[in-house]
Order: structure tokens, then C-alpha cells, then sequence
């Protein structure tokens, strides 16, 4: 009986794509969308701040934490969250989107309770969609089935 052959990730699954890639790989890949997604969101938060007015020291200030602390959150999600079981994995990308939205739309000077409804529609979608899609590709112990 032949045996598939191994790659450079790890032996082959039955059923799946191999995964080229290995774990190195992998985790220099969540360090580097977080950078990236936290620079385009601290940018994006530092634009809302400012309504279109001058560029200012507090501003950048704002823009340059904002990307930090989203960079450091997105990292930490992509890493612990995939190991929780599938309701919690999907509520906890459920918070991180309605709380990273509810920030970014406070930012545009909107009132509190209009960011906080936007945020808990966002956070309630991503629920929902992230569930399905656990429910669906992961058994009730969290592996993966496809």
C-alpha cells in the first residue's frame, strides 16, 4: 500500500491539500498580516480622528497606538483562538470585530450609543458567520474535518 509522500509542512492528509509550508513559516506569516492589518488600521483610525483637518503629533500619536495594540490583538487572536473550542473560537472573533469597529466608528466623532449598536451588529455578523464556518470544517473538539 502506497503511503503519500511527506512535505516540507508535515505528512499528508487524507483528503486535504498538503501543506507546503511549515510552522516557522506560519507563524512569521500571522506576525506579518498583523503588522500590515494594524498599520492600515491605525492609519484608518488616525484619518477619522482628524475629519480631513491638519495632520498633528496627537494624531499620529493616536494612529501609531491604535496600530500597536489592533497588531498586538489580531496576533493573539490568530494564535490562541484556533485552539478554543468552536463557540468560543467564534465568539472571540466576534468581539475583536465588533470591538475593533466600534473604536474605528467612535472615531469619526459619532455619538457613543450609535458606535456601540454599530459595533454589536458588526460583532453579532461575524458571530454568526464564524460559526457556520467552524460548525461546519471542525468537529465539537475543535479538529479540523476538512
Amino acid at each position: 500500500m502506497a503511503q503519500a509522500a511527506p512535505t516540507s509542512g508535515g505528512t499528508a492528509r487524507a483528503g486535504r491539500t498538503p501543506d507546503i509550508f511549515g510552522a516557522r513559516t506560519h507563524a512569521r506569516a500571522r506576525i506579518a498580516i498583523s503588522v500590515v492589518t494594524g498599520l492600515i488600521y491605525g492609519d484608518w483610525v488616525a484619518a477619522n480622528s482628524r475629519a480631513g483637518g491638519p495632520i498633528t503629533g496627537w494624531n499620529l500619536l493616536t494612529g501609531l497606538v491604535s496600530a500597536f495594540v489592533f497588531a498586538v490583538v489580531l496576533w493573539a487572536v490568530m494564535t490562541f483562538a484556533p485552539r478554543l473550542r468552536r463557540e468560543l473560537h467564534a465568539a472571540v472573533w466576534a468581539a475583536f470585530a465588533g470591538i475593533s469597529f466600534g473604536f474605528l466608528y467612535s472615531a469619526t466623532g459619532e455619538a457613543v450609543l450609535r458606535s456601540i449598536g454599530m459595533a454589536l451588529a458588526v460583532a453579532l455578523v461575524v458571530l454568526i458567520l464564524s460559526f457556520y464556518r467552524f460548525y461546519t470544517r471542525e468537529d465539537a473538539a475543535g479538529h479540523r474535518v476538512r
